[in-house]
């Protein structure tokens, strides 16, 4: 009797097409949402908001929230090893500062990360799926996927099927997702939703949505190879897409912009968003994080007050 409940239940789930089901999904939120408006509410937010979290301990909170990321076509054995041996080296150099929440590389290196990292709590994350483009075919990025966790790989960050969903396919998108997250067995799927090619504010939610739907753990602004990468405007429709999917389902997803995050008042502004619209619950290094290269140095120079470049 089980076994035939279980037969139904399975059936049930996908009877439905996945295009009225996404549809069913999107309207239970917000999409009636202008550019104009999304542009006022940041500003407003940087003008009144930012300056009261320019403190120490947030740029303190804000050095354990970097992914570290080295995406380079130079990268090399050498190089990755080079640059995990700073994360270990820091703990010693630094150890009253927060360590950084991940180190982000191509999936070839997952292995040489996870064997040189010596610091507990920093994962190991890897773009997968063909990043930047993710035009590869879907058996592709899933057997990438799955190698880069067998390496040990701890996060995968991926990239929306962009042209698929700007075509209005968003049956693949779900499909695609849903294949790559199931590659990920234990690990934790971003989903990069390339924010600069979707342009308006709609199409930005909807794809938060769509992603989160299918399975996403978090949800990534850009792979910072495309210009416009992060801005604080899709960063704000991305939390209210997070929160809106909270206040339906009861589940917290994780937010990462990525991609142009060149300054400390950068990372404070996006801090800001993230506080005013998700709330100090999302203020940790597990829901909130930043991909970015550079930063990381700036906030160290900043938090002890003379210019390092150490990593």
């Amino acid at each position: 009797m089980a076994e035939h409940n279980h037969e139904h239940e399975h059936h049930h789930h996908f009877e439905m097409p996945q295009k009225s089901r996404m549809e069913e999904a999107l309207s239970k939120y917000n999409l009636n949402i202008t550019d104009e408006e999304v542009k006022e509410a940041v500003k407003d937010i940087i003008a009144n908001k930012v300056h009261e979290n320019d403190t120490l301990e947030v740029k303190k909170f804000l050095m354990g929230s970097v992914e570290l990321t080295t995406l380079k076509t130079t990268d090399s054995d050498e190089s990755v090893l080079a640059f995990t041996e700073r994360v270990n080296q820091f703990e010693e150099n630094y150890p009253h500062l927060p360590h950084v929440a991940t180190i982000c590389v191509y999936p070839r290196f997952a292995k040489v990360v996870s064997e040189t990292l010596e610091i507990e709590g920093v994962e190991v994350a890897c773009v997968s799926g063909s990043f930047p483009s993710s035009q590869a075919l879907i058996e592709v990025k899933t057997i990438e996927t799955g190698l880069a966790v067998k390496d040990g790989a701890t996060e995968i960050d991926m990239v929306l099927s962009v042209g698929a969903f700007l075509s209005g396919d968003y049956e693949t998108c779900i499909d695609e997702i849903q294949q790559i997250k199931e590659a990920c067995g234990d690990a934790k799927l971003k989903v990069i939703l390339e924010t600069g090619c979707l342009k308006t504010a709609q199409n930005i939610k909807t794809a938060s949505i769509l992603a989160m739907y299918a399975g996403a753990d978090y949800i990534k602004t850009s792979t910072g190879k495309l210009e416009p990468a992060a801005t604080p405007e899709a960063a704000y429709v991305m939390c209210q897409a997070i929160k809106e999917y909270y206040d339906e389902t009861g589940i917290m997803i994780g937010f990462k912009p990525a991609g142009g995050l060149n300054s400390v008042m950068d990372a404070l502004i996006y801090y800001t968003i993230v506080k005013e619209v998700l709330g100090e619950k999302w203020l940790t290094n597990q829901m909130f994080r930043m991909g970015t290269s550079r930063l990381a140095n700036l906030l160290l120079s900043e938090v002890i007050g003379e210019e390092v470049k150490f990593f």
